[in-house]
């Protein structure tokens, strides 16, 4: 799975620990969610950090839902599960990994 490369500008808050975002390890960079997208950064800028591509999770048997001890992040029009340091989306009857 690769990700988009798209700077977010205009974008004076520094995310880091503390700031009031949630942080979603992903990969070899934390993300961090912010107005139901995520941004990570790059090279002296924030950076939009989406997933291109359909990913299936293979072999997930939990059923994530609001009360299933995994925190929730809103991202865009779902809701992703932080789970074993990568986030889960639900879509057509399996889990995407992001």
């Amino acid at each position: 799975m690769t990700t988009t490369h798209q700077e977010h500008t205009a974008h004076a808050h520094t995310h880091g620990p503390g700031c009031g975002h949630p942080e979603v390890p992903h990969g070899d960079h934390v993300d961090y969610a912010h107005d139901g997208h995520l941004h990570r950064e790059h090279g002296g800028h924030w950076d939009e950090c989406e997933p291109s591509g359909h990913t299936p999770h293979e072999s997930h048997d939990h059923q994530h839902d609001e009360g299933c001890g995994h925190a929730r992040v809103q991202h865009g029009d779902h809701v992703d599960y932080l789970h074993d340091g990568h986030r889960h989306a639900a879509h057509e009857g399996h889990w995407d990994d992001h």
